[in-house]
Formats: C-alpha cells, structure tokens, sequence
C-alpha cells in the first residue's frame, strides 16, 4: 500500500497561560493523511487552532509535539515545495502583476532564463484570466484581481502541496464563485494536493474530496473525516440538485451548531486521534467507518 503524501501525526500545539501557571492546549492528538492530488477543507470555529496546523504544514510555525511527514520525509522549516495563500493578497505594492509573480518564479527556478521565467509568468496570468493586467501595480487592481495574482504566483512556483487560509472569504459573492470555479478548474487539470481552511461549507463541498471537522477549542481534535460523495463533475450551478447535496449539508452545519461544542465539551480523551471517523453518506444508507490501522509515528528525519 502506498504511503500518503502527507502525514500529520499526533500533532499538538500549547502555549504557556498569561497568568505563568500552567499551558493552553489550542489542539491536541490530531492525525490525518492527505494523498497526492487529494483537495482537503478543514472547518471549525475559531479558536480551534485551524491556521496554526496551515502554518505548521507550510513550516511558518512549530508544534508543541507530533510530527508533519511529508513525502516520506519530516519537515523543519518553509519550503517552495508548499506554496501558501493567505487571506491577503500580499502582493509587494511596488511591483506589477507580473513582477510578482516573477519574484517566486525566480527564486523556485534560479537555473531559468529570462525568457523562461517570462513565460512561466504569463502562462499563469493567463490561467487566471489576467492576460491584460502584466504591467498594473496591485492599488490598480480590484480585491479579486489581486487574490488571482496571488494564485498564479503560488502556482507558477508549480508546488508539490498548495495552503490556503480563507484565500475568498474578504471578497463579495460574485467574485468568490468564479474565483472558486478557476480553482477548481486548476486544481483538477494540474492534480494540485491542496490544503484549505473555510468556515463556508458550501465552499467545501464544491471543492474539496474529503473534509476535516474540529471540535471547538482549546483542547481541539478532529473529530470526524467526512469524505466528498458529491459527483466530480459538480458545479456552483448544478451543486444543490444532487440528491447527496443536503445529506452533506446538513451533516455539515449540524456538527458546527451542536456537535461541535457537545464534543468539545465531552471528557479529555473521549475522541482518540488515531481512531479519527471516517464517514461517508452514501445515497442508499449512511455509513459511519472508524480507522483501525492508522499511519505509525515515525521518526524525524532531520
């Protein structure tokens, strides 16, 4: 069988309390796996400690305990094999469009010449439907624009993993669905592994394979792993028609409403991380499957 492309194994995260007694566990005894091309969406409320596994899978930020095993291999640090989409553009204001992009080109491929970099920058501009908009600096670009730019440039860098902190959640509805729509797209074509955070969860049905449900913190775990049983062809328009889609749904807000909290509130160590459920609503019965052989810890490769 083979091995994941990721692997997040008994993950923590702690800090000391103000008051100098005692720590604050954000999250604890959390494991999961991704496989390569795999789209994942993580959900919980905040405080959970959603953007602090983001930033440890990108390297920015360290756990407490518990490894990251990616590609076989422990990571120790940020890396251009994971490029990262934050809920702001953060495009440099002095550059164009396309000097954006050029700066991560030409630090992943240094070995490139100038015509090759120029072409990896334009063909991702136009990915993104920016073909007209190489020269313009971000304060002439709309909110959306300057999101698409952010997309080509994690990209262009062509990543082995794509991270992505509510990269739509600033934007208005209209430019969210089609921004969504490109993503998907994208991420389909080139078979992009992708990591994402949303707190919408028709956002994560419409993108992702499986989704990842956080009870509330502190204390948080993964509570269960619901895989995508929505067809792969679906789209915004056609995505409420499928007879799977308020099955999902409603599992979905009914876990952030209630369960959620129940959970949270539930005994330490009531949910074992190793033993995370896998559920999957099918269209004749549900059926809820617990993981019995979860990957081992491993040691750290340095």
């Amino acid at each position: 069988m083979r091995n994941p492309l990721i692997s997040v194994e008994n993950l923590a995260k702690r800090f000391p309390e103000p008051s100098g007694k005692g720590e604050l566990t954000v999250f604890d005894d959390i494991w999961f796996t991704i496989e390569e091309g795999e789209f994942v969406c993580i959900i919980g409320h905040s405080g959970c400690g959603k953007s602090t596994i983001l930033n440890a899978l990108a390297g920015l930020d360290e756990a407490s305990s518990g490894v990251i095993i990616i590609d076989g291999q422990a990571i120790s640090g940020p890396s251009l094999d994971r490029a990262v989409i934050f809920q702001g553009h953060a495009l440099m204001p002095w550059m164009s469009a396309l000097e954006n992009i050029r700066l991560a080109v030409t630090s992943r491929f240094p070995e490139w010449s100038k015509a090759q970099v120029q072409d990896q920058c334009e063909k991702y501009l136009r990915m993104v439907h920016l073909d007209g908009a190489h020269d313009k600096k971000p304060a002439q670009l709309s909110g959306g624009m300057k999101q698409r730019v952010g997309i080509a440039r994690a990209l262009a860098i062509e990543p082995q993993i794509l991270l992505m902190d509510e990269p739509f959640s600033a934007l208005d509805a209209l430019t969210r669905g089609s921004l969504q729509d490109e993503l998907m797209g994208i991420c389909k074509s080139t078979k992009q592994t992708t990591f994402m955070i949303t707190h919408d969860v028709d956002e994560a049905l419409l993108l992702a394979d499986k989704i990842l449900l956080m009870t509330n913190g502190p204390n948080a775990r993964v509570a269960e792993i619901v895989v995508n049983t929505l067809p792969e062809n679906r789209s915004r328009d056609s995505l409420h028609k499928h007879e799977q889609y308020y099955p999902l749904r409603n599992h979905l807000i009914e876990f952030l409403v209630t369960r959620s909290r129940e959970l949270a509130s539930e005994a330490e160590g009531a949910l074992d991380g190793r033993q995370t459920k896998v559920v999957r609503l099918d269209e004749t019965k549900p059926e809820t499957v617990t993981n019995s052989e979860p990957a081992p810890l491993r040691a750290v490769n340095e």
